[in-house]
C-alpha cells in the first residue's frame, strides 16, 4: 500500500509541476544605463576608462556619439585626451570646436603625444600659420589623426614641394587625397617620371612639361596609384585606335588622367560600340570622343542608357552628334532639364542640345537666358511709332 501511495502522491503532484515549469517569466528590471557601462568585446566585458570619459565629459563632448558609433573608443587602456586638447588650444582652437573634433573622430584621443606633436609639425610645412593648420584640423579631423608612417608623409610633402606644388595644394590634397602620402614616396617618383616621358615622348613641350604635370597632378593625384605598365598599355591602346600623340595628350588633360583608370579593352568596347550607336565613321567618331572624352570613360552598359533615354525624349541620333558633351549628364538629369526647358515653350527637338549640357549652375543661367529671350517684347515701346502722314 505504501509503493501505491506514493505512485498517487506523484500523479498529483505531476501537473502543478508543469504549471510552474511553463509559468510566464516577469519582466526584469532593466536599470538606467550608466555612464561607466561595460561594453561587450570578443566575448568579454569590459569597462570605459572612467578617466577619459571624465574628461570627455569635462569638454561637454556628447558620449551619446561616441557610444553610439565608436564606443571601442573608450574602452582603451591609455587614452591621452589632455595632451591633444593641449595642442587643439595651443593653435587657437576654442572649447565649442575641440569638442566638436573629438565627438567626430574620438580616435584623436589615442594618439600618442609624440606622434600628434609631430604630425603638427610635419602639416605646418605647408600650412601658412598655426590658425591655418587648425582650421584644417577643424575640417577634417580624421585625415590629421590618422598618424601613420610619418617619415613617408615627409618625403612626399618634400616630393611635391620639389616638384612645384604650391603649398596650398598640398594642404588641400592632405585632407582629400591623405592615402596618396601614405603610399611609398618611391613609387611616387616613379610614376612622376613616367608621366614625364609619356608627354615628352608623345611630343608635349618640355617648357610646358611643369604645368601640365602639376595641373593632372592637383586635379587628380590618384593617379600616382596606377603602375607604369598600365600607362603604357592604355597609351599604346589609343594609339591603335588611330589617336595621335598630341591627341592623346589632349585626351589625358581633359580626363585628368583617370585615363589610366581604364583597361584597353574597356576603350575598345566603348569606342565600337559608340561608332555603331551614333552611326558614325572611324574619323568622326575620333572627332566626338576629343570633344566628349566620357565616350572612352563610361562603360557601354552607361552609354548605352544614355543614349536611349535622349532618344526615348524625341531627341535624334544626329543632334547628339552634334553635342555629344550631353552623354555626361545621367538620363534623370536630362529628362528634369527637357521638362524645365518645355515649360518654357522651348522644344529640344527643335534646339540644340548644348542648351542641356553644362553644370547645374551654368544650365539654371542658360535657362534664364532662354527664358527672358522668349519673354521680351516684340517691339521697342518707347521707340517713336513709324506713321504714314
Amino acid at each position: 500500500m505504501t509503493g501505491v501511495l506514493r505512485a498517487l502522491l506523484a500523479l498529483q503532484a505531476g501537473p502543478r509541476r508543469l504549471c510552474c515549469f511553463w509559468t510566464v517569466p516577469a519582466a526584469p528590471r532593466w536599470a538606467p544605463r550608466s555612464p561607466h557601462c561595460a561594453f561587450a568585446t570578443d566575448g568579454q566585458s569590459q569597462k570605459e576608462n572612467e578617466r577619459t570619459v571624465q574628461q570627455l565629459c569635462k569638454l561637454s563632448v556628447d558620449l551619446r556619439k561616441i557610444r553610439r558609433w565608436k564606443g571601442w573608443v573608450l574602452l582603451q587602456e591609455d587614452s591621452y585626451v589632455e595632451e591633444v586638447v593641449r595642442v587643439l588650444q595651443g593653435l587657437g582652437t576654442d572649447a565649442v570646436a575641440v569638442a566638436s573634433v573629438l565627438e567626430r573622430y574620438p580616435e584623436a584621443v589615442l594618439c600618442s603625444p609624440a606622434a600628434v606633436a609631430t604630425q603638427k609639425d610635419l602639416w605646418q610645412l605647408v600650412c601658412g600659420s598655426e590658425r591655418e593648420l587648425a582650421r584644417l584640423i577643424e575640417r577634417f579631423p580624421e585625415a590629421f589623426f590618422t598618424i601613420q608612417d610619418q617619415e613617408n608623409l615627409e618625403l612626399n610633402i618634400r616630393l611635391f614641394q620639389e616638384l612645384g606644388l604650391r603649398n596650398v595644394v598640398i594642404s588641400r590634397l592632405l585632407t582629400t587625397a591623405t592615402s596618396v602620402f601614405h603610399h611609398p614616396a618611391e613609387k611616387n617618383k616613379q610614376m612622376v617620371r613616367v608621366l614625364q616621358e609619356s608627354y615628352l615622348h608623345r611630343g608635349g613641350a618640355e617648357a610646358n612639361l611643369k604645368v601640365w604635370l602639376l595641373k593632372l597632378l592637383s586635379q587628380n593625384p590618384f593617379i600616382l596609384f596606377s603602375s607604369p605598365a598600365a600607362v603604357r598599355e592604355t597609351l599604346e591602346s589609343l594609339q591603335e585606335q588611330g589617336f595621335t600623340n598630341s591627341e592623346i595628350l589632349q585626351l589625358l588633360s581633359k580626363l585628368k588622367g583617370f585615363l589610366f583608370q581604364l583597361c584597353p579593352r574597356g576603350i575598345q568596347n566603348s569606342i565600337s560600340f559608340s561608332k555603331n550607336a551614333l552611326e558614325c565613321t572611324d574619323r568622326d567618331l575620333k572627332q566626338l570622343v576629343l570633344k566628349c572624352p566620357a565616350l572612352l570613360y563610361y562603360s557601354v552598359p552607361v552609354l548605352e542608357e544614355r543614349i536611349r533615354g535622349l532618344v526615348q525624349e524625341g531627341v535624334s541620333i544626329a543632334q547628339i552628334r552634334e553635342a555629344p558633351a550631353v552623354l555626361e549628364l545621367t538620363p534623370q538629369v536630362v529628362q528634369y532639364r527637357i521638362r524645365k526647358l518645355s515649360s518654357s515653350g522651348y522644344r529640344i527637338q527643335d534646339g540644340h542640345l548644348a542648351d542641356l549640357s553644362g553644370t547645374k549652375r551654368e544650365f539654371e543661367a542658360n535657362f534664364g537666358k532662354i527664358q527672358a529671350k522668349r519673354e521680351r517684347p516684340l517691339f521697342n515701346p518707347v521707340a517713336p511709332l513709324d506713321v504714314e502722314g
